[in-house]
């Protein structure tokens, strides 16, 4: 507890020490009781007075202060003294578990929070760090960073290596190895080694700024059934206070005009005991704090969710459209297949290939050349010609080889047979004879398959894939990963028209959440109900169009992100029904007087105790990881 807190326990248990030694004591005259009692009650109620009166002054009355001082004010009034001082600390027990509630369920994000930067090191012309606020750091300025610090800003590597602790960012333990030439986001923690990194950003502008931002104002905006409750307590609390007010008059002045004794404390104590009752800070506690632990435990998993209203929403998403390249597999080309010719070894293939592609930066060249894995000699490389649409012949150890497509083979009068597979093919020939074959295509993501699977069983209804790519590396990657359907050769355009076909063909309260990369696919994460963006930490469009933001490229996250949202909103459900219940049924037996304020007490601290302690479930998800 904080200190605040720590007072506030303090408080109460000097007034329920004051009011059991009262208690003991022999009668004494009123006006002595009425006096001694008011010490514990001011102990423990006189900030519940305060903000009562403070409400009154600004003419917003109707609030749970308002109940309460009128309550316990009113039990006073009776003589009463005991209920009146057990409702105001019953209802103070209640405020500080829900205060202690509220704060462990910010933790999550609190921890988040540390994820800010407090000064970037500028080294001087002395060789001197200089310890400056990141804020004041242009664009292409080399910043240090040492072992243990945190990267302030977003940037490229110019020297070092080290290992980088992302899981403040993405909820991954495994450190990631960087060296010079790499880009590096802000947030991450430098592990081992010594990096000088050029800035590519403001800090303003950075990965960091913009994830704290988002959490930040993630209570901007509401779900549905938040702003129910803000309107419902508008309309609720002055409607109880005027309801009580009727109770406490009307029925007197009917018993007086039927010639019967009116009983005016009877019905005074009772529309107490209905306005202690009636109080609907269960509801008003409880359902933003259910969506606050959603987005705290959702962000202690790398999910960010930019409000409670896409929560909702991604709870109730049925079909889940997928970008291909980057989402659903790596976005990088590789390696996936050597074929050697009668009498020549795979090794022997892939050096050939990798020597006369050392030249190129071609995105095929730089995966052979990864293939190989060794550290290209160029002087075994001369006479390099790159010849565009066919591929680059070379000179290697003084033999000539090529390495290109079967127009490059042709062009040299060399036979190459007939070959199958998903991808692009690499020919090579070393001194005008056919050496084999090497495969390259885009792998798809270890946990792909495994994240459709996850949907499916999530109740996810139709799973689609659409991408630019050609007809049948769709139609195999889609076979492999056991999607419903997919849509290849799309333009960023045409993606958009998909997404307008799927939306207007999805069944009634059904959403349709697109998950893309983030970088070309702005428009239809805007479109769809729910944008996903994944691997987007460093991404601009993604983070500006997207309502979730997954901070690391692990599509398995969007079924976890769907289990979270969906248990939320069941607790949501649950404290509301729940709530309405137990109030409406203590309402009723109030008004018959059959219910009195220690009832009252349980249906309104009680509850609420309940409500909070249901709804700090939300913040919890380690066994929805396990799934």
């Amino acid at each position: 507890m904080n200190k605040k807190q720590k007072k506030t326990l303090e408080r109460i248990l000097i007034a329920v020490a004051l009011v059991i030694v009262l208690k003991l004591l022999p009668a004494l005259p009123m006006p002595v009781e009425l006096a001694l009692y008011c010490i514990p009650y001011l102990v423990v109620g006189w900030d519940v007075l305060r903000k009562a009166l403070k409400g009154i002054k600004n003419r917003q009355p109707f609030d749970e202060c308002f109940l309460m001082a009128v309550a316990t004010v009113g039990a006073f009034a009776l003589g009463d003294y005991v209920e009146g001082c057990a409702v105001i600390i019953f209802y103070q027990i209640g405020e500080l578990f829900q205060s202690v509630a509220v704060g462990k369920s910010r933790q999550s994000i609190a921890s988040l929070m540390d994820i800010r930067p407090d000064y970037a090191n500028i080294e001087g012309e002395d060789g001197k760090l200089e310890q400056v606020d990141p804020d004041e750091v242009e664009v292409g300025t080399v910043i240090v960073v040492q072992p243990g610090e945190r990267v302030p800003i977003d940037g490229v590597i110019v020297e070092g290596a080290s290992a980088l602790n992302t899981a403040a960012l993405t909820g991954e333990s495994l450190p990631r190895d960087v060296n010079a030439g790499d880009e590096v986001i802000s947030g991450c923690v430098n592990m081992t080694g010594l990096l000088k990194v050029r800035t590519t950003k403001e800090f303003g502008e950075s990965t960091v700024s913009k994830i704290l931002d988002l959490v930040e104002n993630s209570s901007m905006k509401k779900a549905r059934a938040e702003n129910f409750i803000t309107r419902f307590a508008r309309v609720y609390t002055p409607a109880v206070c005027y309801g009580a007010l009727a109770l406490a008059l009307l029925p007197p002045v009917v018993l007086l005009l039927m010639g019967q004794p009116a009983r005016f404390g009877d019905w005074v104590y009772r529309a107490l005991t209905f306005l202690v009752i009636s109080c609907p800070c269960a509801l008003v506690i409880s359902i933003p704090l259910s969506f606050f632990g959603g987005i705290g435990g959702a962000s202690a998993c790398g999910i960010l969710i930019k409000g409670s209203t896409y929560l909702e929403e991604l709870a109730n998403t049925g079909v889940v459209v997928f970008d291909k390249t980057g989402t659903l597999t790596q976005g990088t080309f590789k390696v996936t297949g050597i074929h050697p010719a009668e009498g020549v070894t795979d090794t022997a293939l892939v050096e050939a290939a990798a020597l006369a592609e050392s030249w190129s930066k071609h995105p095929i060249s730089l995966s052979i050349k990864a293939a190989y894995g060794k550290p290209i000699d160029a002087a075994r490389v001369t006479d390099v010609q790159e010849l565009g649409g066919h591929g680059v012949t070379a000179k290697v150890d003084g033999k000539t080889v090529a390495a290109g497509n079967a127009r490059l083979m042709e062009k040299l009068g060399i036979t190459v047979p007939a070959v199958e597979g998903v991808g692009t093919i690499v020919h090579v020939a070393v001194e005008g004879n056919y050496a084999g074959y090497l495969l390259i295509a885009d792998v798809v993501k270890p946990h792909s398959a495994d994240a459709i699977r996850a949907l499916k069983a999530s109740g996810v209804r139709k799973t689609v894939m659409l991408t630019g790519d050609a007809q049948p590396v769709a139609q195999a990657v889609a076979q492999q990963l056991g999607l419903d359907e997919y849509h290849a050769g799309l333009l960023p355009g045409d993606k958009v028209d998909q997404i307008e076909k799927l939306l207007a063909a999805k069944q009634p309260k059904e959403n349709l959440a697109f998950v893309g990369d983030g970088i070309n696919d702005a428009p239809v994460l805007s479109r769809a109900d729910v944008g996903i963006a994944m691997g987007a930490l460093g991404s601009d469009a993604a983070i500006e169009a997207a309502d979730v933001v997954l901070m690391d490229d692990d599509p398995a996250k969007i079924a976890l992100a769907m289990r979270i949202a969906r248990r939320t909103l069941r607790i949501v459900h649950q404290n509301i029904v729940f709530a309405l219940g137990i109030k409406a049924l203590c309402l009723l037996l109030g008004a018959l007087g059959i219910a009195g304020m220690w009832a009252a007490i349980f249906a309104d601290v009680g509850v609420m105790v309940i409500a909070v302690l249901n709804a700090t479930r939300a913040l919890y998800t380690k066994d929805l990881t396990k799934n």
